[in-house]
């Protein structure tokens, strides 16, 4: 079974920085798309950031520019690099992971969530 340990989240103030990391355990197949979403209390889930590939990545609107995704396939770890935080960044960030088994079927594993929080 695949698991997905966050870290790297906290309590910063506002035009501060984050790096958010995630490593996925458990032997999974074979890696496709890694990414983080946000969630804000009251809010919908929203995508943060996505790397479906070791060199496409794809942004929501309000992060292009501050956040960075990267990953580490030998490590089976995508980080998220948040620089100029606001406010508004405070959420529970989840991790996710797209594995390919035989197939093919894709199966979409998550973290368990860490806590931005950004004060003004």
């Amino acid at each position: 079974q695949v698991q997905l340990v966050e870290s790297g989240g906290g309590l910063v103030q506002a035009g501060g920085s984050l790096r958010l990391s995630c490593v996925a355990s458990g032997n999974p197949f074979t890696i496709n798309s890694m990414g983080w979403y946000r969630q804000a209390p009251g809010k919908q889930r929203e995508l943060v950031a996505a790397a479906p590939s070791g060199t496409i990545t794809n942004y929501a609107d309000s992060v292009k520019g501050r956040f960075t995704i990267s990953r580490d396939n030998a490590k089976n770890t995508v980080y998220l690099q948040m620089n100029s935080l606001k406010p508004e960044d405070s959420a529970v960030y989840y991790c996710y992971v797209v594995e390919i088994r035989s197939g093919p079927n894709y199966y979409t594993h998550w973290g368990q969530g860490t806590q931005v929080t950004v004060s003004s």
